[in-house]
């Protein structure tokens, strides 16, 4: 490989990273573009525009994905490079956008090297990433696994819509979604740039983080009904308390994620909502992270318990439902190496890291071998208006990238 791929200017990557970000929604806190939004279909034509600049035929498939192509020297099955630019309520403006606009620079990158992949080169702008209001994470990279279910389309939110409704009022048809399977045999590889969203790799002053597994992610909705009482003259021993119910158990699950992983209440609604009246309903969105299976299976288990032994104890009627399973996903050796050995060749420092946020790469590596590679978080922040990386960091990674796509070409064919 070598080991000449230019810098990518850091002005120019931090402009176009910034821009996309002020397509957000006013009305939210951040810089707040959610899946299955006006704002963010905006934010969508807006990255069309730039990959057409940069060249690349693009296209909208079945689920929604944006997908720009180079065609290679010889053909044959595809690079994949890409991520996602819908963010979470309230979200910060790198994490996905890095991964789709840092891949536009890789191309930069390899033009100014003088390369031409033999492999067809697809940037991909993967739709939905981000967890939304019906339980569903990786909409679009979802699909094109073949892991989208009609049961995922007819998940509810809490007004009762229906995920398949939302998803055709942002035009795309859900019976196309279900049936947007890529080949596997048209697919070489994948490798996803992503910021790392925690502190480790600033902590340890390394500049590239090779991912070597990324954490499942069983995602819990919890839902307590229990009995509306006058608040000054129900007696709390008499009360059966939906609210009380879901404290303990939002306490259980930070018990259960103290060790071996992660357990997080991050929603939480309580009904009827008065000060005055005894709540006769609670509802909570929990999650477990870890890259370990028997982990997350007893986390899973206990938290079960928690329900069942709360709701006994205090009246109440507790259920719990699982709508979103993931397993831990390890990263494709190839991948892993491509990456470690682009970056050694280019002088950069690296390290081997799990990540304990979801990818797309988790959907990605079920259908073509898959990694990812990661750069600096300032204080680890992410999922916040003040996630920030360093200018120079995305720069290194847009190099990175375009040198592990350049092994990668030579490595698969």
């Amino acid at each position: 490989m070598r080991a000449d791929f230019p810098l990518p200017e850091q002005a120019r990557l931090t402009e176009e990273i910034e821009s996309l970000a002020l397509i957000r929604d006013p009305d939210s806190p951040g810089w707040t573009r959610r899946a299955l939004s006006e704002v963010e279909t905006a934010g969508r034509r807006e990255v069309e525009r730039r990959m057409r600049a940069a060249g690349l035929e693009v296209h909208v498939d079945g689920a929604g994905n944006l997908v720009g192509v180079l065609e290679g020297r010889d053909r044959g099955p595809a690079l994949v490079t890409g991520s996602h630019t819908d963010t979470v309520l309230g979200g910060g403006r790198f994490d996905g956008m890095v991964g789709v606009l840092g891949a536009l620079e890789a191309l930069q990158c390899l033009a100014e090297a003088g390369v031409r992949l033999s492999h067809d080169l697809w940037i991909v702008d993967f739709y939905g990433e981000e967890p939304n209001d019906f339980g569903v994470s990786c909409l679009g990279s979802r699909a094109v696994a073949g892991n989208l279910s009609r049961g995922h389309l007819d998940r509810t939110n809490e007004q009762g819509r229906r995920l398949g409704e939302a998803m055709a009022s942002a035009g795309i048809d859900p019976d196309r979604a279900l049936s947007a399977r890529w080949n596997p045999g048209d697919l070489a590889a994948f490798v996803e740039c992503h910021v790392e969203q925690g502190p480790l790799l600033e902590e340890q002053g390394v500049e590239i983080g090779v991912v070597s597994a990324i954490a499942g992610i069983d995602r819990a909705i919890v839902n307590f009904q229990g009995r509306r009482d006058h608040a000054g003259t129900m007696p709390v021993p008499m009360r059966h308390d939906a609210a009380c119910a879901a404290a303990e158990v939002i306490l259980e699950v930070e018990r259960l994620g103290r060790e071996g992983g992660v357990g997080t209440t991050g929603h939480v609604v309580v009904d009827p909502g008065a000060a005055n009246i005894v709540p006769d309903h609670s509802l909570l969105w929990v999650e477990f992270r870890s890259i370990e299976q028997a982990w997350l299976q007893s986390a899973r288990r206990g938290l079960e318990g928690a329900v069942a032994e709360v709701s006994a104890r205090r009246g109440v009627l507790g259920e719990v439902e699982w709508p979103s399973l993931e397993a831990p996903t390890p990263m494709a050796g190839l991948v892993a190496k491509a990456v470690e050995d682009a970056a050694v060749g280019l002088g950069r420092s690296v390290a081997r890291l799990p990540s304990g946020a979801g990818h797309d790469s988790v959907q990605m590596a079920s259908i073509t071998p898959s990694g990812m590679v990661f750069i600096p978080s300032k204080g680890g922040r992410s999922h916040c208006p003040e996630e920030f990386t360093e200018p120079g960091d995305l720069a290194i990674g847009a190099q990175v990238l375009a040198a592990t796509l350049a092994l990668l070409d030579e490595m698969t064919t």
